[in-house]
């Protein structure tokens, strides 16, 4: 028998914010005592739908937000131009 994550990370992109909810819920009750929520640019309002979801209707009293952190990343877009993207990393933490 393996022993489960302590921390996970999900990406959030175009998916629908329900598939990023039930992968976060699985997460949690594989074991993860944390998960991370990493978005860039459009997804931003996406991971924070996700996370808010989570700790008020998914998991109310078992999940808290423990951190947010704000980023730029740097991406090359098209032509080479190298562009600044906003980016969000979401902690979720069992209480």
């Amino acid at each position: 028998m393996s022993t489960p994550q302590q921390e996970t990370t999900i990406l959030v992109g175009k998916k629908p914010t329900t598939s990023y909810v039930i992968a976060t819920v699985m997460s949690f009750n594989a074991g993860a005592k944390k998960v991370i929520l990493k978005a860039r640019g459009g997804a931003i309002a996406r991971a924070v739908s996700t996370a808010v979801m989570i700790r008020d209707r998914f998991l109310p009293n078992q999940v808290r937000i423990a951190d947010i952190k704000l980023l730029t990343d740097k991406v090359t877009g098209q032509g080479g131009k190298e562009r600044s993207v906003a980016a969000i990393e979401i902690v979720l933490e069992r209480v």
